[in-house]
């Protein structure tokens, strides 16, 4: 004979996650001189990268030109995007001089901050050579280095004057 059916119904059995506890991860036993010396060989290798020093121990020289290169080469490519008059003032002469001047300095404060420090390096050698394009770097530049930029006013008088003086 069939079991006897209840008119209760009977609880679903409920469904949990196990709990099953995993022990806690070992921790790495990295003594503070291994770090020490990651971080020196760290900093060595991103000073060659971008600061033009020798190549550190274990890294080919070659190969290490080569990506300072390209690094600085990128570097000159969003300068001109956040300071699009540079190309412009400097001309053909933008990408050389800025690689050169980008050989041996780290950037430090930004792209915008490398834009006003490569026009100040540009001015103080002497460049450009061309008298017109001098003045308009020098006043880019003014322009730009302030503690704030120039307001409004004071751009449409500018604007003005180079209209009427025809530069």
């Amino acid at each position: 004979p069939a079991p006897p059916v209840s008119a209760q119904p009977t609880p679903a059995p409920s469904v949990s996650a196990p709990t099953v506890s995993a022990p806690p991860a070992p921790e790495p036993s990295v003594s503070d001189a291994a770090r020490d010396r990651t971080a020196v060989a760290q900093t060595a290798l991103l000073s060659a990268l971008v600061a033009g020093t020798p190549a550190p121990a274990g890294f080919d020289p070659a190969r290490l030109r080569v990506q300072s290169r390209s690094l600085a080469a990128k570097r000159a490519d969003v300068v001109a995007r956040v300071a699009p008059e540079l190309p412009e003032i400097l001309g053909d002469g933008y990408r050389a001089a800025f690689l050169a001047y980008a050989g041996d300095r780290p950037m430090s404060g930004g792209y915008r901050r490398d834009a006003l420090d490569f026009a100040e390096h540009v001015l103080i050698a002497g460049g450009p050579a061309d008298p017109v394009a001098r003045r308009e770097l020098t006043y880019w530049w003014r322009d730009r280095s302030g503690s704030r930029p120039p307001g409004r006013a004071t751009r449409l008088i500018r604007a003005a004057r180079a209209a009427l003086v025809g530069r």
